[in-house]
């Protein structure tokens, strides 16, 4: 049996790495949610992934984050990623 276990990832980052950040963090693939937090620490927007992201899902997400990109200065990005991990007693 596999058990699930989530794990963060921060990156600070300024308004114009912001898209490349989020183009490279998507390629990975493994992410769960993508958090976007103000330098004084507060969630600005929260973007939950999906395995199944589909085409029609991306242009939108692209414009929220552009949007962002454009007002922000320093963001820090928060990855949340989950692996999957086997139960040690499950192993024979």
């Amino acid at each position: 049996m596999e058990e699930k276990k989530t794990r963060t990832e921060e990156f600070k980052v300024s308004g114009s790495e912001i898209l490349e950040k989020i183009k490279e963090i998507i390629k990975q693939g493994n992410a769960h949610r993508i958090i976007f937090k103000t330098e004084e620490g507060r969630t600005f927007m929260e973007i939950p992934l999906t395995v199944g992201l589909a085409g029609t899902l991306i242009a939108p997400l692209w414009a929220a984050i552009g949007a962002i990109a454009a007002l922000a200065s320093d963001l820090t990005i928060v990855v949340e990623r989950e692996e999957k991990k086997e139960k040690e007693d499950d192993k024979s």
